[in-house]
C-alpha cells in the first residue's frame, strides 16, 4: 500500500472521520485498496497521519455501504468483487441504459450531441495514450450526457444511487482490458443510434455494452483467482 494514495486533505470543511472516509473510499474505488486486502487501523491512521478513532469510524461506515467486510480473527479488509455483485449491479444498470438511450433518441438535443461526440473522442484520445484514469473520467462523461439528457429526475437519481458501485466495476474493467477500440466502437453505435432516433438499436447497443463490461470484469475475476 502506497502511502501517497493515503494523502488526507485537512483542509476540507469536513469533519475527520468524513475526511478519512472518503480518501478510503476514493483508494478502494480506484483500485489502490484491492480487493481482499487488510485494513489495520494502526497502520492507517501513521499514513494518513491521525488518530486511530477516526480510522475505525471510517471502517465502520465503509461496511455499512459494502465497501469493506470483517473477517472473523483477522479483522477488516476491503469487499471482493464477486461475480453475483457484478451480475446484479450490471443487470440493473443494463436496464437503465437502456430505458436511458431510448429516451435520449427522442430527448437529445443537438448541444448534448455534440456533448457526447466530444466525450467520445476525449475516451479515444486517452485510450491511445493508455490513460485509464483520462479513460474512465471520459467513460463517466459519455454515460452521464446520455442520462441528462433524458430529464428524468427520478432516472437520473437511480443511477446516481449506483454510482459508486458501477464505478468501482468500470475501474476493474478498464483496467483489465486490453482493446479500447471495441469499447471505442460500441460508443460510436451508441452515438449514432441516438442521431439517428433508431430506439430499438439504441437499447440494443446500449445492453450489448454493459454485457461486454460485465463479461470482461468476470473474466478478469477468475484469472486473478486462477493465478
Amino acid at each position: 500500500m502506497d502511502k501517497d494514495m493515503l494523502n488526507v486533505n485537512l483542509n476540507e470543511y469536513l469533519p475527520l472521520r468524513d475526511v478519512v472516509f472518503n480518501t478510503l473510499r476514493k483508494a478502494i474505488l480506484s483500485g489502490d485498496l484491492k480487493p481482499g486486502e487488510r485494513l489495520m487501523e494502526k497502520q492507517l491512521a501513521e499514513k494518513m497521519g491521525v488518530s486511530r478513532t477516526p480510522v475505525r469510524e471510517a471502517i465502520r461506515k465503509l461496511e455499512l455501504e459494502g465497501f469493506v467486510v470483517m473477517i472473523p480473527r483477522k479483522g477488516a479488509q476491503v469487499a471482493e468483487i464477486t461475480e453475483k455483485d457484478i451480475q446484479d449491479v450490471l443487470e440493473v444498470r443494463g436496464a437503465l441504459e437502456a430505458l436511458a438511450v431510448k429516451l435520449a433518441c427522442s430527448k437529445m438535443s443537438k448541444e448534448n450531441l455534440q456533448e457526447l461526440e466530444k466525450a467520445m473522442k476525449g475516451f479515444a484520445d486517452a485510450a491511445d495514450k493508455e490513460d485509464i484514469n483520462g479513460m474512465i473520467e471520459k467513460d463517466v462523461e459519455f454515460h452521464d450526457i446520455i442520462f441528462k439528457s433524458t430529464k428524468n429526475e427520478k432516472l437520473i437519481q437511480i443511477v446516481n444511487n449506483l454510482r459508486e458501485q458501477i464505478h468501482r466495476y468500470r475501474v476493474a474493467y478498464l483496467k483489465s482490458f486490453d482493446n479500447f477500440r471495441i469499447i471505442q466502437e460500441e460508443h460510436e453505435e451508441i452515438l449514432k443510434s441516438i442521431k439517428n432516433r433508431d430506439e430499438k438499436l439504441a437499447e440494443e447497443v446500449a445492453i450489448k455494452h454493459i454485457k461486454n463490461q460485465e463479461q470482461a470484469v468476470i473474466k478478469f475475476i477468475r484469472s486473478g483467482t486462477n493465478n
